[in-house]
């Protein structure tokens, strides 16, 4: 295949691609140092000039490059480490310092030099003793930066220099020291010169905390803080790094075991945590990559994790304050309208929620206070005053003939019962019709919180579970269904999975005047079939054998009636709806029931109030009706955990 016309690359085209690489000294020479840490050095000195042109060198002693190496790797665009070298580093044969990660991912850190000139010279000696000169440069037309000479040299000292005469950005040794002794001080067997001087971690003057920590009797640490006093670009440089007899475990990461603290946020990009210690050599893999997963270094990792934590909140306390001062700004016309004990909770609040969320943004922690705000308007009256001026002449005289003969504590307990009850109603008649709807997580934990459908005397906050019911239906069904079969949440009661419905049990207790103990007075249980079940014979026989076994079970006190209902969505005609157990005394009761009975019979006994307030529930979709249903208070557990999956 032939082509007319190649790509062409504008003169600036590199520099433009690379950004703040090729422009910022600091990035520059990090990325610069990332390489030789990547080359398996341990050692780089930096000689930075005192003015422009003159000579700014970047050397190393890594494994250095053949001219296939550099061909391959530094004149090719977007060069893939960890396609072509993997992410670990290899080291020249006197270098074995251990296992190191690669900081290179998109090949772009070795043109860091582009920074200072356009135009700079690499000088490499691959261990093998084979030595190569090349001049790189930036140009334009079909390639975006080219190289413009080679020679061959014996070498007898591996590593890499790279070497430019500084025509732009010339960068302030000083600052440079100290940013790249903060960002790469994590391996203590990796030390970088900058002008012939480096700074000991102890010296570092980004050092802002040093402290002991006594873990037990046998492993003391000391935690040093760096702040490298400007944000990385990434988190990679920093971290939390081990020294076990001055030597790194792994590689600092802000990952500790179980623990981790956010790389993303600025504290996470401009320190390094360095733990030292000579007590953990046993507890180090052969290899160094990592320490061995013992229960003495999950307490280190614990132990440190709490100071680093208590460390972040402390750095974080001034933008707090800064966001707390802003955000009340914000807010100040309505807060100048709260009473002053308002106001003083607002700012409670305010300190709270950034207390515990640090890194919460202005926006949320704006939306937050606002939501406060109109809560202390409401307690204040304001709110009220303002809804009162809106009533019509009728609604004003309603409310004042509630009030002769309620009080608003009373009126509102009503009415929250009532609500409660026609929610239910208007989720139950909603899915019910739908037969893709889940009976296990929706429909039988709504027909749990209506118990009131089945008959007045279920109408009753005393219908519990009980340990005794626990047991009898645990016993029943261990042989009828697998232990998995016992659905079990936090949210619902428990309810056990059947083949083809699901069901559960409660019971209300009475004192036994005889012994002054409580007995079992009513067992109600609720057994419901899958969605388009239609309830025969069979399930009417099934139902009644689950009552007459657990009047027989000998783990029921006292003797209590038991009702048990059948519901499903529609009723075999030739069956009898209620049966009954026991002649004389009547024991239980069994009774087929559709869920429309259960709508139908819910609205009567409201006295048709939904068909009125029937407005009210149309802004509720689906899922949020059925959340606020399940979200009110609910029966204890009818099986513990020993009992169900």
């Amino acid at each position: 295949m032939s082509y007319l016309h190649g790509s062409l690359f504008e003169e600036d085209y590199l520099l433009r691609t690379l950004g703040a690489l090729a422009n910022s000294p600091d990035i520059a020479l990090t990325e610069l140092v990332a390489n030789a840490w990547d080359a398996g050095s341990s050692k780089v000195n930096i000689t930075i000039p005192d003015e422009f042109f003159g000579e700014l060198v970047v050397s190393d002693n890594g494994t250095g490059l053949t001219p296939e190496d550099f061909r391959l790797r530094w004149m090719t665009l977007g060069y893939n480490r960890l396609k072509h070298q993997g992410d670990t580093v290899n080291f020249p044969q006197e270098n074995l310092i251990g296992y190191r990660r690669a900081f290179g991912r998109n090949g772009v850190g070795r043109h860091g030099m582009l920074c200072f000139s356009d135009e700079y010279i690499v000088e490499t000696v691959h261990e093998n003793g084979q030595g190569s000169r090349f001049i790189v440069s930036v140009s334009s037309g079909q390639q975006p930066f080219t190289l413009v000479h080679e020679e061959s040299f014996e070498g007898d000292q591996h590593g890499t220099t790279l070497r430019a005469k500084v025509e732009r950005n010339l960068p302030d040794s000083e600052v440079i020291r100290e940013l790249l002794s903060a960002r790469f001080m994590q391996d203590p067997r990796f030390q970088v010169t900058v002008n012939g001087a480096s700074i000991e971690l102890m010296q570092h003057k980004g050092l802002i905390d040093s402290k002991e920590i006594i873990v037990d009797e046998n492993v003391k640490l000391r935690l040093i803080v760096i702040d490298s006093s400007k944000t990385a670009k990434t988190a990679r440089q920093h971290g939390v790094a081990f020294w076990v007899g001055n030597r790194l475990v792994g590689e600092p990461s802000w990952t500790l075991g179980d623990y981790s603290i956010d790389g993303r946020t600025n504290f996470a990009k401009r320190h390094t945590i360095v733990v030292t210690t000579d007590d953990l050599f046993d507890a180090v893999l052969p290899d160094w990559s990592a320490f061995k997963k013992w229960t003495i270094i999950d307490d280190v990792y614990r132990i440190v994790a709490s100071h680093i934590e208590s460390l972040y909140k402390h750095s974080m306390r001034e933008k707090i304050q800064e966001t707390q001062q802003a955000v009340l700004y914000q807010h100040r016309t309505e807060l100048s309208q709260l009473h002053t004990l308002g106001r003083v909770e607002v700012s409670q609040f305010v300190e709270q929620l950034t207390e515990e969320q640090p890194t919460i943004n202005q926006e949320h922690l704006s939306a937050a206070v606002q939501a406060v705000i109109r809560l202390e308007k409401s307690r204040s009256g304001a709110s009220l005053i303002q809804k009162l001026s809106m009533l019509s002449d009728e609604d004003v005289d309603g409310l004042n003939r509630l009030l002769d003969d309620w009080s608003v504590k009373d009126a509102l307990v009503v009415l929250d019962e009532i609500d409660k009850r026609l929610l239910v109603v208007e989720a139950l008649g909603r899915f019910s019709k739908d037969p893709s709807t889940d009976e296990l997580k929706t429909l039988h934990p709504l027909v749990l919180q209506a118990r009131w459908l089945f008959g007045p005397e279920f109408d009753s906050p005393h219908y519990t579970s009980n340990v005794s019911l626990a047991s009898a239906m645990n016993k029943l069904f261990q042989k009828k269904v697998h232990k998995e079969s016992f659905y079990n949440s936090r949210n619902r009661p428990d309810i056990i999975i059947l083949e083809n419905a699901t069901l559960s049990a409660v019971c209300s207790e009475e004192f036994d005047d005889d012994s002054a103990l409580s007995k079992m007075k009513r067992i109600l249980i609720i057994e419901l079939k899958r969605g388009g079940f239609a309830i025969g014979r069979n399930e009417m026989d099934q139902a009644n054998h689950y009552v007459e076994d657990l009047l027989n079970s000998g783990h029921l006190s006292g003797s209590p009636f038991i009702n048990a209902y059948v519901v499903g969505h529609e009723i075999d005609s030739k069956i009898t709806r209620i049966r009954k157990v026991g002649d004389n005394p009547e024991r239980g009761r069994i009774e087929a029931s559709t869920f429309g009975q259960l709508v139908s019979t819910a609205n009567q006994r409201l006295m048709r109030l939904k068909d009125q307030l029937n407005d009210r529930y149309k802004g509720y979709t689906d899922a949020t009706i059925v959340q606020k249903v399940l979200d009110e208070p609910h029966q204890v557990d009818i099986f513990d955990d020993t009992e169900s999956a």
